[in-house]
């Protein structure tokens, strides 16, 4: 059989609060967000026939993102804008500074910030 690299996701949720600075609009105020996050991997599987075991990709999202945001105001955490965009950079800069220590590619990001409001980043992108 041809082994290729696989993608593997995992999707997570966290809820957090903010208020977007020099924003004319309601989200000018504090409010909050239940997130929901997909992070995909990819690499080929290796003699264990995984790409990552799942449980390492949840580890590595709860302990370099959700540990510090879920449940936080994210203005106090923050040296920048809370935007959903600005957010999924950050998460994108956790993540991969942990994945680029394994034999796989963090290849995208999705970070919705309400059920049909979602930020995509790609690999390609960030090169």
């Amino acid at each position: 059989m041809k082994i290729g690299r696989v993608a593997i996701s995992k999707v997570f949720t966290f809820d957090s609060a903010h208020r977007l600075v020099g924003y004319n609009g309601k989200c000018k105020e504090i409010h909050g967000h239940t997130y929901k996050l997909e992070v995909t991997v990819k690499g080929k599987p290796g003699s264990d026939g995984l790409v990552m075991d799942f449980n390492e990709l949840n580890d590595i999202v709860k302990n370099e993102v959700l540990k510090k945001i879920d449940h936080k105001y994210l203005n106090d955490i923050f040296d920048f804008n809370p935007t959903c965009e600005m957010i999924g950079l950050w998460i994108w800069e956790q993540v991969k500074n942990k994945i680029d220590n394994t034999s796989c590619t963090l290849e995208k990001l999705v970070l919705w910030e309400t059920p049909t409001s979602f930020i995509t980043i790609d690999r390609k992108d960030m090169e």
